[in-house]
């Protein structure tokens, strides 16, 4: 008999104390593919078709903002690494010696507090998103791709902790909340935009995972995760993190009448955090730009809210339209939880407020369906009263819809979906499908009606799909809901940046036009349009005027800002307003050099003059 394991006295034997603390922790087998399912799905839907390895970086960055950011990525990065090299330092002091500190704290403040584009102070947006692509940008490279690693790297953290989160307090329906999460088409297009929406949405959602959970526990190291992800979140678009996050917990309360929640939540450790992750690079940057606190908290975030002067009015059910696009192909199902949430919020309410059924408990149930639909309003009601509107306000509205969605089918396992909602969530996905199969077409011909040829197409793909989606569900039950739905979000996305991202491409991103005016004309550096962008109908888009500038690396030149250059330049105009160009160039020598089709732009050469 091996002397490692003891009989009893039924004779079975008894495996070591190690060995059986070894193997409780060993992660199971189901545990195991969960672990693979969640990070080969999120890893699919976040990197296809968006690093070069994997189905190539398809689309370049399209939209004003992406190229914008990026390029302020860019500067600050060089103007940080100049700063480095002038000392002979790294963000690491090579020794403890005051001379090496101080050299070292002069490279990381270099660059990383005052946001530049074009040399010139940019203060419209916290600093966190820079920070992230700049250390993309040092690790890989400067590109699109690298540029919009923030925002994949943060949904990641998001969805992982989405996973981990459920499994921890809700198990059961713990991997559907974070595919669900993951295959919704608002957080897979924001997950792949070089911009400031998802460094916000990301942390402070984690954040106010971690709020909930120390709620439920009492355990006050749960409470880190709103204090250090509210920090991020506020250095990801500012003050509008911690208002909304004090508003929801504040409506919480309030409802719940549990107003001690306002005092336990105020935990010194967590709050010290917070102000010293935040305050040093706020305080830094009013230093060095006097103006940034009136640009930046009244220009910026009151009057953008207040007003319209920067020209995103819509109207008052935008965000509606923007919940139902954006929670797709889940929309059906997501707004069902939704409303049982409520439902279930109200009965509880009604309870609390009558003792006669109060069961003697501390608290009147699971509390944390009234929470998440309270996440999931506020932000969206708050930014409907907003004078300006951008779809991605309300992205933190999407998780806590997510998670309801999986907790939903969770708790109905047994029953299944009611037939109405399994064939209006099939219906959706064929409707997902029919739309998108017929997108590249409209973007590349811009056309309202396709051919007949592609429309029997779509509509022979969205009918498949759709039917592959109700039988699969009808034949296994509600625990292949989301694997069935994934089916079609999966095919579409390879459908779309597989086979037609470079005609994408070259519809929408300065990329392709950038790269044909470096192999025509590569000795001429300097790149001009002849109209500030919105200033004149004969004007280029701001997308197509960011965009050459982050790829060519230097401003556009406006004539009628900055005048017409002496040196020889390029010239880009549409190609139907060309009638202002003897005014603009008379008496100088310019050729046409090539006709850009897909976006309706003409390239000029304009010789130095004479």
């Amino acid at each position: 008999m091996n002397d490692s394991q003891q009989p009893t006295a039924s004779g079975e034997r008894i495996e070591p104390a190690a060995i059986l603390w070894f193997r409780q922790r060993l992660p199971s087998l189901a545990t195991a593919r969960e672990f693979i399912v969640l990070f080969a799905v999120t890893g699919f839907l976040l990197l296809y078709g968006l690093v070069p390895v994997f189905g190539g970086d398809q689309l370049g960055l399209v939209g004003a903002d992406e190229p914008r950011y990026a390029q302020i990525a860019r500067e600050m990065l060089t103007a940080h690494s100049e700063a480095c090299h002038a000392v002979n330092a790294k963000m690491v002091p090579h020794s403890l010696r005051g001379e090496d500190v101080r050299n070292s704290f002069h490279c990381i403040a270099a660059g990383t507090v005052t946001p530049i584009l074009y040399g010139k102070p940019w203060l419209e947006k916290p600093a966190l998103y820079y920070w992230r692509a700049m250390s993309f940008f040092k690790e890989f490279g400067v590109s699109d791709w690298t540029a919009r690693l923030p925002s994949s790297s943060a949904t990641l953290a998001l969805v992982v902790l989405i996973f981990l989160h459920m499994r921890r307090f809700r198990p059961g329906g713990h991997l559907d909340a974070a595919l669900i999460t993951v295959s919704c088409v608002a957080i897979v297009s924001f997950a792949r935009g070089a911009s400031t929406d998802m460094q916000l949405a990301a942390p402070f959602c984690i954040g106010m995972l971690g709020w909930y959970a120390w709620y439920e526990t009492g355990k006050k190291f749960w409470l880190f995760d709103l204090y250090f992800f509210g920090a991020a979140a506020t250095l990801a678009k500012g003050p509008v993190a911690p208002f909304l996050a004090l508003s929801i917990i504040l409506l919480f309360a309030g409802l719940r009448r549990e107003w001690s929640l306002l005092r336990r939540t105020i935990w010194w450790p967590g709050v010290m955090l917070y102000l010293i992750m935040v305050l040093p690079w706020y305080i830094a940057v009013q230093k060095r730009n006097p103006t940034f606190y009136r640009f930046f908290l009244l220009e910026q975030n009151l009057e953008r809210f207040a007003s319209n002067r920067y020209q995103h009015h819509q109207p008052f059910f935008f965000y509606a339209v923007v919940l139902l696009i954006g929670l797709m192909p889940w929309t059906v199902i997501a707004l069902r939880a939704l409303v049982d949430s409520i439902e279930v919020s109200i009965a509880e309410w009604k309870v609390r407020h009558n003792p006669s059924r109060y069961l003697g408990h501390t608290r009147a149930g699971d509390a944390f369906p009234e929470f998440l639909v309270l996440w999931a309003l506020f932000p969206i009601v708050f930014f409907s009263f907003s004078g300006s509107k951008l779809p991605g306000y309300i992205l933190p509205s999407i998780p806590p819809l997510t998670i309801l969605a999986a907790d939903y089918l969770n708790r109905i396992r047994r029953e299944g979906l009611p037939k109405w909602l399994l064939w209006s969530h099939a219906a959706l996905c064929a409707i997902m499908v029919f739309v998108l199969v017929l997108a590249p077409q409209h973007m590349l011909y811009e056309t309202l009606v396709p051919s007949v040829q592609w429309l029997l197409a779509a509509a022979a793909a969205a009918l498949g799909f759709g039917a592959i989606v109700l039988l699969i569900i009808r034949r296994w039950g509600i625990s292949q809901v989301c694997n069935a739905t994934l089916i079609p979000v999966l095919a579409t996305l390879v459908f779309l940046l597989g086979f037609y991202g470079k005609e994408l491409d070259v519809n929408y991103s300065a990329r392709p036009l950038a790269r044909e005016i470096q192999r025509v004309a590569p000795d001429v550096k300097l790149v001009a349009t002849d109209q500030l962008p919105g200033s004149s109908t004969s004007a280029i888009k701001r997308d197509m005027d960011y965009g050459l500038a982050f790829y060519r690396n230097q401003p556009m030149i406006h004539y009628a800002k900055n005048g017409v250059p002496a040196a020889e330049h390029l010239l880009v105009v549409r190609a139907n307003d060309t009638a202002d160009l003897d005014r603009w160039l008379n008496g100088r020598v310019y050729t046409p050099l090539f006709l850009y089709e897909s976006q309706g732009l003409e390239v000029y050469r304009v010789y130095a003059k004479q």
